[in-house]
């Protein structure tokens, strides 16, 4: 009898574990459809609150915390606010990012959008900003890469970097353009690791690409 309660309970758990599981998955599916609609600093605001409910439900996961970020440094693009509102939101994606990087510091895409985000603090205000927050950008996306080589959103920002330090100085950018072609031929053979994992970044390349081509 004692055997069978312990083998009942041990399906239990199991089960109670892969329910979780498949909650927590679609959860994240169903938020980060919300990427394809955002538009606003509303609309970026909502679909970042439900990525916090994910995160606070379930507290070992980095990737809720990934996009609460990204949904931050996104809002901070908007030319319609302040530069002393856009650093708050990015202040509140910073404090993801900690987060991120206490569950996750081997991860490769934690340093990618740690990149993003010293670019975000640096777009603010370039001329006063560039040389510390491109240094730091340029730190992120190194590590990123240490980590993982193939990894294209590292690569991606690695170029875009490159293009816009070559371009606030009025240098040539031709060599810069080929690295931005050549990521783009191998885009897709990158192995995304689940659904849920993040794989934005080839539109923006293909809007660099474009540049590249005027």
């Amino acid at each position: 009898m004692k055997k069978t309660t312990l083998i009942i309970t041990a399906i239990f758990i199991a089960a109670t574990s892969f329910a979780g599981g498949v909650k927590y998955q679609k959860a994240m599916g169903e938020a980060l459809a919300g990427f394809g609609t955002a538009e606003s600093v509303e609309d970026y605001q909502n679909l970042s609150n439900k990525f916090m409910m994910i995160a606070q439900a379930e507290k070992n996961e980095w990737l809720p915390y990934y996009y609460h970020a990204q949904c931050y440094i996104l809002m901070s693009f908007d030319n319609n606010e302040t530069p002393e509102k856009k650093d708050q939101y990015l202040d509140v994606a910073e404090q993801s990012l900690d987060k991120m990087m206490e569950l996750a510091h081997g991860e490769s895409e934690v340093y990618v959008m740690q990149g993003l985000l010293y670019t975000a603090r640096l777009v603010i205000d370039p001329m006063t900003r560039g040389q510390k927050y491109s240094s730091l950008s340029a730190q992120a996306v190194g590590t990123a890469l240490g980590i993982e080589p193939e990894n294209p959103r590292a690569r991606y920002m690695q170029i875009a970097n490159e293009m816009g330090t070559a371009a606030f100085f009025g240098n040539d950018v031709t060599e810069t353009c080929e690295k931005a072609s050549a990521l783009y031929a191998v885009w897709d053979d990158y192995k995304i690791k689940s659904k849920i994992h993040p794989q934005w970044g080839k539109g923006q390349l293909t809007d660099l690409i474009k540049k590249c081509n005027k």
